[in-house]
């Protein structure tokens, strides 16, 4: 099953149609979709039945769960990357925010605030139950769907201070663009196991496979769920692999003018046209 979201309204996607959730379930579910992850299950289980319905309304996709209440983030989480970044591999799960506002729908410009933005490919969980203490074999349960993600960072920022300030770094507006659709598990041969990549300019400067991940999905939504609740809607972003831009040699930054494209096998890809703040 696909889902996404126009005008921040709930769409089932089925073929080539995008069909309003609330007016094909006859007001069932609403328009909102975190009032709809609330009730996931009972969601898919209508879902799996639906192929028409009310078109959705005319417009651009929008993040597929665009009001999450919580949003975690991780960092050095593919063995390529931790290397990269001169440091070795954690023994949990390195865990930040990326803040609400910073979220934004598939296809965006982005507005560099400096001369520092990097990118990083991820693979996104949005989470489809309330999730507490859960088993790593367990996990798959509670997860909503899978979605691409891009956790841009402003690196001067994130750098700042006595202590490193992930989350606002990594929180400017525009700078956690989700989408295209959120896909279930049951849509992959192998959830856990897809190709991952990001291009600037038509050049490919990441590509990996979420298999090579320190922490897998199960074992992230284990290690988080067991310090706080994870409620429905809410996002994972899963780290990111090798080849980021502040990594290289010399460093290399995003400019006016760049395209990001992310894309993951089987879900799609966002596309991020950099113009000046």
């Amino acid at each position: 099953m696909r889902t996404t979201t126009r005008s921040g309204r709930m769409c089932l996607v089925t073929g080539e149609n995008v069909i309003d959730v609330e007016r094909a379930s006859a007001g069932r579910f609403p328009a909102d979709p975190l009032a709809v992850f609330e009730r996931w299950p009972e969601f898919v289980e209508w879902a799996e039945g639906t192929t028409d319905g009310p078109a959705a309304p005319v417009g651009p996709a929008g993040a597929p769960s665009p009001a999450p209440r919580q949003v975690f983030a991780i960092g050095l989480n593919y063995r390529d990357h931790a290397e990269e970044s001169g440091l070795g591999l954690p023994d949990s799960p390195a865990t930040f925010t990326k803040f609400v506002t910073s979220l934004t729908g598939p296809q965006t410009q982005l507005r560099l605030p400096s001369e520092f933005v990097d990118w990083e490919a991820e693979l996104v969980v949005v989470i489809g139950r309330r999730t507490e203490r859960v088993m790593a074999e367990d996990a798959w349960r509670h997860v909503a769907g899978l979605t691409v993600g891009q956790d841009f960072s402003e690196r001067m920022v994130q750098s700042a201070g006595p202590v490193p300030q992930f989350s606002l770094g990594k929180s400017f507006p525009g700078f956690a663009p989700t989408g295209p659709v959120l896909v279930t598990a049951d849509e992959f041969t192998d959830p856990d196991d897809l190709e991952i990549e990001c291009l600037i300019n038509g050049e490919s400067v990441q590509k990996s496979r979420t298999s090579s991940m320190v922490f897998g999905v199960g074992e992230l939504m284990a290690r988080l769920s067991a310090v706080c609740p994870l409620l429905p809607g809410d996002l994972i972003f899963t780290g990111t692999p090798a080849g980021v831009g502040a990594a290289r040699t010399p460093r290399r930054f995003l400019r006016p003018g760049d395209e990001v494209v992310t894309r993951i096998e089987g879900i799609g890809r966002l596309r991020q046209s950099c113009i000046r703040a």
